[in-house]
């Protein structure tokens, strides 16, 4: 059965968030020594810049995501909290600095991540390279994600951001189709189905998220996960979407944990190898979990 909130269900500002999206704030010995790392490095994460609700949570436990690249980002996503505008930062020792830090904290799996640099002709892609080689050249023992932006289409660029030995390769949909217009306005949902295609292809683990609660339907949401499975996705993260300021996208819709739950059953039922489903997933939640789908 279709289900989509009446109009009149649009959130207002300010409304009261449900009880099960309530967090912990960041506290801790070892949080605190997590954040001096990455302070130290001069590093971004993901966790701040993306307002994760579950940074608390995974840096208590010594684990962060970084962000290569810089923090500023060429697309101006109407959900995402990083910020939009031309970088200046590129950084050809960022890699041994990221390495370094993922030494030092002792970390068992890392997830890269990054901001979107269009403008670049290789998107990026050989920091990425040289982001993965120094840490598994520092860290021999150590699993890494890579969540990969959209390369609008520059495979070569692809090819090179995945080929220098991460477990697994991630790209987020983020939404159902007819909603990327409004909510992805530089990217295509195809093209993000065929860059996942093609790393498939290339023989990684693939792996994506999409966010819940931008007034997509249910069937909307089967049919993405169909979407995903007929293009070779392994692993799909599924939460809720949060606003991160007055000047992105409304919340439509707080959906319960049964439906994740439901959405959870139904991924696996239409082919998925694993589906992690919640109000506060993220997709670097648990991604430790991941490699060894």
């Amino acid at each position: 059965m279709t289900h989509r909130p009446p109009i009149e269900a649009v959130l207002q500002d300010g409304e009261r968030k449900p009880d099960w999206l309530r967090v912990k704030l960041p506290v801790g010995k070892e949080y605190a020594r997590v954040r001096a790392i990455v302070d130290q490095h001069r590093l971004h994460t993901i966790c701040t810049s993306g307002n994760c609700p579950n940074m608390g949570e995974c840096w208590g436990s010594g684990t962060a995501t970084f962000m290569i690249l810089g923090n500023v980002c060429t697309r101006g996503c109407a959900f995402c909290a990083v910020a939009t505008g031309r970088p200046t930062e590129y950084d050809a020792e960022e890699p041994k600095r990221v390495a370094e830090a993922v030494k030092r904290m002792g970390v068992k799996h890392a997830v890269i991540t990054s901001v979107n640099r269009d403008e670049l002709k290789d998107r990026g892609a050989e920091i990425w390279f040289q982001t993965v080689r120094e840490i598994k050249r520092l860290c021999p023992t150590t699993t890494i994600e890579t969540l990969i932006p959209d390369v609008k289409g520059t495979w070569e660029a692809l090819y090179r951001m995945i080929e220098a030995g991460q477990e697994v390769v991630s790209h987020n949909l983020e939404t159902v189709a007819r909603l990327y217009r409004r909510v992805r306005p530089q990217a295509k949902y195809a093209r993000s189905l065929e860059q996942i295609q093609l790393t498939k292809a290339y023989g990684k683990k693939t792996k994506s998220g999409i966010m819940l609660g931008l007034g997509e339907t249910d069937d909307e949401v089967y049919e993405t996960i169909d979407d995903l499975v007929a293009h070779g996705l392994d692993i799909l993260t599924i939460g809720q979407y949060l606003r991160p300021t007055p000047l992105h996208l409304a919340v439509v819709e707080y959906v319960s944990p049964d439906r994740f739950a439901h959405f959870k059953v139904e991924g696996l039922r239409r082919g998925l190898k694993y589906v992690e489903s919640g109000p506060l997933v993220r997709s670097s939640y648990r991604a430790e979990r991941h490699v060894y789908v």
